[in-house]
């Protein structure tokens, strides 16, 4: 498998993913051009994807969902309420273009199985994603206020991840969103911190190479520099020293991350 981090953020989330089969994209969380232009910077084209896994409908993971599906023909999948949660808000999505992927279930494409999970964050039926081609796996897990026992249990042992790293306590507590925001990235149904970030990283990394991308991080309350640290320090604490098998990388809101092979 090969993937890259075309964008994550406030301003809109994207993954790409392949093998030699087929292309992914899990979100469409910015306009299509600028989608268009994520891909031209990886080498790659929208109309050669298969496929397009949504998450949930939180508008910046489906901000050019609609316009892209329509415009290269592409189906999108999402569970039931995901879909009824995203109508009015993606336009009409043709019938043949439109597949239901329960919660808790594989997808079989080709050499690739696509394993969904729940999370809890405050959307409709939100859940994430877990590839495995071969005996290689790939975990993309953002948008929780909280990792549990049972998402641990998936993700275990990926060889890499795209792991939500969304804010710094002190940074969210002194900025300048209001109480009722702050309230609500803080909660169970929020974002997870850098440092419990961390904390459910050093529970499911396996001692073998694993590469982990910071991702989804704020705008207003992170800072690239600072996200890595915090995690850094906190696996140390934990008895996982970054470097030395787990390796840490940035994501960006505008840049799309090298296209790696996991």
């Amino acid at each position: 498998m090969r993937f890259s981090v075309l964008a994550s953020g406030s301003s809109g989330n994207a993954i790409f993913i392949e093998n030699n089969e087929h292309q992914f994209l899990v979100d469409a969380g910015l306009s299509g051009k600028k989608l268009e232009g994520l891909f031209a910077k990886i080498d790659r084209s929208m109309a050669d994807l298969d496929g397009i896994f949504v998450t949930h409908e939180h508008s910046d993971h489906i901000k050019g969902l609609g316009v892209v599906a329509r415009k290269y023909q592409i189906p999108i999948y999402a569970n039931e309420k995901t879909w009824k949660a995203m109508d009015g808000l993606i336009g009409t999505v043709p019938l043949d273009q439109r597949f239901t992927f329960d919660m808790e279930t594989v997808k079989t494409f080709g050499g690739m199985d696509i394993e969904s999970f729940g999370v809890s964050h405050d959307a409709a039926d939100p859940m994430f994603y877990t590839f495995y081609q071969n005996d290689r796996k790939l975990s993309i897990i953002t948008d929780t206020g909280y990792v549990s026992d049972r998402m641990k249990g998936i993700i275990q042992a990926s060889d890499a991840y795209v792991f939500e790293s969304n804010h710094d306590v002190g940074m969210l507590q002194m900025g300048r969103y209001p109480w009722s925001v702050k309230r609500r990235i803080l909660s169970d149904v929020g974002h997870v911190s850098n440092e419990d970030a961390a904390v459910a990283m050093s529970e499911v990394v396996a001692e073998k190479e694993t590469s982990i991308y910071l991702a989804h991080l704020s705008k207003d309350n992170n800072m690239k520099d600072l996200a890595k640290m915090s995690v850094a320090q906190t696996l140390e604490t934990c008895g996982i020293i970054a470097g030395e098998f787990v390796h840490l990388f940035d994501t960006d809101p505008e840049e799309p991350t090298k296209l790696v092979t996991v």
